[in-house]
């Protein structure tokens, strides 16, 4: 390798590092900020009724969300973007960009409207089971928020373009101010509404207007954008684009479904359970949005930018190297959720009148079930971004709509045999994530040749014995003492997570395992600062 391509390599590297840092501070701090959300609303209207209402209400804006692609709109959006941005063709880039933006608020607007009008009836069908009185509640809010998917949607298109020119601060900052939005909707609104659980639905909807529709504006025009109202679907890259959205519209992917189909089949298992799997989802998805989703974010405009210039092998190694990170960071997730579920509930969601509800336990059992596949949850999204940055959509979308079937016919027997309890929805969903990260892992490298595997199935092995000898760390401080209080709770959590982390940190290193540089580059920088 040249002198020139050894620089631009470790220059690549610098910027996905930096870029990943950005992302896992921003995701970290959403994740936390959508832990105090759904503890808010747990202590504000407890693990019932009203709460499950909201749950079902909150399904109807999200399948809108999936319905017209807004998970795959900036997938479809940045190889198109950035392979104009970065072989210097930045006039068609932003012809692209305000054409795309253009047709896509129409057809957002038309589908919202009518959707809103239809709403009593896809609530009823969305809550099927469900006692008869969450209904007006459901519809309602499905209403409230149904807007704010306009704001989802454009935005993922202009936050997407600032990804794609790697501009990190804007999209690290919008999905905070949409959790803020709605914990100041559950604590102020939710004593001015009847019923409260209103509040949280408007708090949503400011949440989004501001955070993903007027922020990225604004970063746009500090930036130079350039938009035009258009229609003009001749322009260069327009087709690509919508070429490449298609099969995300066709389809429906498993991580993006999986919440919603499984508030589809909770209203089987009486008052409470839809709000008992939901809240069990929210903490799994915690680890999956801190590393799978932000180091795919991250990742994805360096693998496009590979992909734009020709560098299958600096494709490949980036592919291969993000892959074994995100294991190496989510094993040990897995294992303490799994062992601390009980404990960590207690800590989210023990407040108020979700402390009474008798619920929480439930909540726990439900999270050491997701706990055992949140590795595969967290390599889909980095996987996924492989096949998008080749322009490439049509094969990971059928792949996932594939299990997404799966899923909703394990779910469908599971209704059927209700005696096997509302585990059996989250086993299927485990089910279908593990088989999935194998299928993609399998396509993508039939589509750019063999992956590292030697050294991902070295990482996958030895970050899970690490993780187990971690786990039994874990147990062994849990059972050095238990917490009299909330306060101690906390701090027991805390404190036994830090030494957990440490002594998973300390056996790798042991180990000799290369991704514990991720760390140690981390705590260099700290004492540089210092």
């Amino acid at each position: 390798m040249s002198e020139g391509n050894i620089e631009a390599s470790n220059q690549d590297r610098n910027e996905t590092s930096r870029a990943g840092g950005i992302m896992v501070f921003s995701l970290f701090l959403s994740r936390v900020l959508g832990m105090l959300r759904s503890t808010a609303i747990a202590a504000m209207f407890g693990i019932g009724l009203q709460n499950d209402a909201y749950r079902i209400g909150m399904a109807l804006p999200d399948f809108v969300f999936m319905l017209i692609a807004g998970g795959g709109l900036s997938s479809a959006f940045i190889p198109v973007f950035a392979e104009f941005w970065h072989t210097d063709r930045r006039k068609e880039a932003w012809k692209a960009f305000s054409v795309i933006v253009t047709v896509c608020s129409i057809i957002s607007v038309v589908i919202v409207s009518a959707v809103w009008v239809g709403a009593p009836n896809l609530v009823h069908f969305w809550g099927e089971g469900k006692d008869p009185s969450a209904f007006p509640i459901a519809t309602t809010i499905s209403r409230i928020v149904l807007p704010a998917q306009y704001a989802f949607l454009i935005g993922s298109v202009l936050l997407a373009t600032l990804y794609a020119r790697k501009q990190f601060l804007g999209p690290a900052i919008a999905p905070n101010i949409y959790n803020v939005g709605i914990i100041l909707g559950a604590l102020y609104l939710g004593h001015i509404l009847d019923p409260g659980i209103y509040g949280v639905a408007w708090g949503a909807l400011v949440g989004a207007l501001i955070g993903n529709l007027a922020l990225p504006i604004l970063f746009l025009i500090k930036s130079g954008a350039k938009f035009r109202f258009s229609t003009d679907l001749r322009a260069p890259g327009v087709k690509t684009f919508f070429v490449l959205l298609l099969p995300v519209i066709l389809g429906f992917s498993l991580p993006s479904m999986v919440r919603i189909i499984t508030q589809k089949f909770a209203s089987h298992y009486g008052i409470g359970a839809n709000t008992v799997m939901d809240s069990a989802n929210e903490l799994m998805q915690a680890p999956l949005g801190i590393f799978g989703q932000s180091l795919a974010l991250a990742v994805f405009p360096v693998l496009a930018q590979f992909f734009a210039q020709g560098r299958m092998d600096a494709f490949r190694n980036q592919i291969s190297r993000t892959l074994r990170t995100v294991i190496y960071l989510a094993m040990p997730s897995s294992v303490l959720m799994f062992v601390m579920a009980e404990r960590i509930v207690s800590v989210i969601y023990g407040y108020g009148k979700a402390a009474h509800s008798g619920q929480l336990h439930s909540i726990a059992y439900g999270l050491q079930i997701y706990s055992v596949a949140i590795f595969a949850w967290c390599m889909q999204p980095v996987l996924m971004r492989g096949f998008f940055s080749l322009k490439k959509t049509y094969k990971p979308i059928i792949l996932s709509t594939s299990m997404t079937a799966l899923f909703i016919l394990m779910c469908w027997i599971s209704s059927m045999n209700l005696q096997w309890g509302f585990g059996a929805i989250l086993w299927s969903s485990n089910i279908a994530a593990l088989v999935l990260v194998v299928i993609l892992f399998v396509a993508l490298e039939k589509e750019i040749g063999k992956l590292d595997r030697p050294k991902i199935y070295a990482t996958l092995l030895l970050s899970t014995l690490a993780a187990a000898i971690m786990g039994a760390v874990t147990y062994g401080a849990m059972m050095l003492w238990t917490p009299q209080s909330k306060t101690g709770t906390i701090l027991d959590v805390i404190l036994v997570c830090t030494v957990s982390a440490w002594a998973y940190y300390f056996v790798t290193e042991k180990f000799a395992m290369p991704e514990t540089e991720y760390f140690s580059r981390a705590m260099r920088k700290l004492h540089l600062k210092r």
